[in-house]
């Protein structure tokens, strides 16, 4: 589990095709990996990620076939910018939102503007899940917890600050770019919650409400 607080920036520093899947090596000189141990789990671009290799400045992880069709990490390369967060722990400040990790997809940047110091960005979110974005509410967009500032279908509206600029990978979106997305995980429980009181309770959703996580 993750904050949305993005604690560093790294980048791809190689990619190794293993079976079919992919082997990351994930450069992190910012993050301190002191505590970091063989099976902990790094947010990458809001993906979780388990660590299977640790040197001091960087670490690998592999990235199933079910990830890789399912968020960016298919696109990545050697140099790739990436955001960076370790898991939560008790001792951790709750500064963004519950971020799970589980991406639920791909949106699209489609226009940016000045907005005083802030930038304002316009996105597209798969149709499936444009029902769970609310006008104020939370989504993670590449691990970075964000709100929601306008909603029109599946279109959406973020406002950056100078800091989350500089200080995460959204500084470099233009439009065209695509991003991970994770809708508020409160959002998704109801819903289940909701279409299982009518289902004698099993929870089961019509075929067009499932989602792949």
């Amino acid at each position: 589990m993750f904050t949305g607080i993005i604690e560093a920036l790294g980048s791809i520093a190689g990619t190794e095709r293993q079976g079919g899947d992919v082997r990351l090596l994930v450069k992190a000189a910012g993050l301190d990996l002191g505590a970091v141990r063989l099976g902990d789990s790094i947010a990458v671009n809001g993906v979780c990620l388990t660590v299977v290799a640790l040197r001091s400045d960087s670490f690998a992880a592999d990235v199933s076939v079910e990830t890789l069709d399912h968020t960016t990490a298919g696109q990545w390369v050697a140099g790739t910018p990436v955001n960076l967060e370790q898991a939560l722990t008790p001792a951790k400040r709750m500064g963004g939102h519950i971020v799970s990790g589980h991406v639920d997809g791909v949106g699209e940047v489609l226009a940016r503007h000045s907005d005083a110091r802030s930038e304002r960005f316009r996105l597209r979110a798969p149709a499936g899940l444009a029902r769970y974005i609310a006008h104020k509410g939370s989504i993670t967009i590449d691990g970075t917890s964000l709100t929601v500032n306008v909603v029109d279908g599946d279109e959406f509206e973020i406002n950056i600050v100078p800091h989350t600029l500089t200080h995460t990978i959204i500084g470099t979106y233009q439009p065209g770019t695509r991003v991970n997305l994770e809708v508020d995980v409160i959002a998704r429980y109801l819903e289940r919650l909701l279409w299982g009181a009518g289902d004698g309770g099993s929870g089961a959703l019509p075929n067009d409400r499932l989602n792949r996580g």
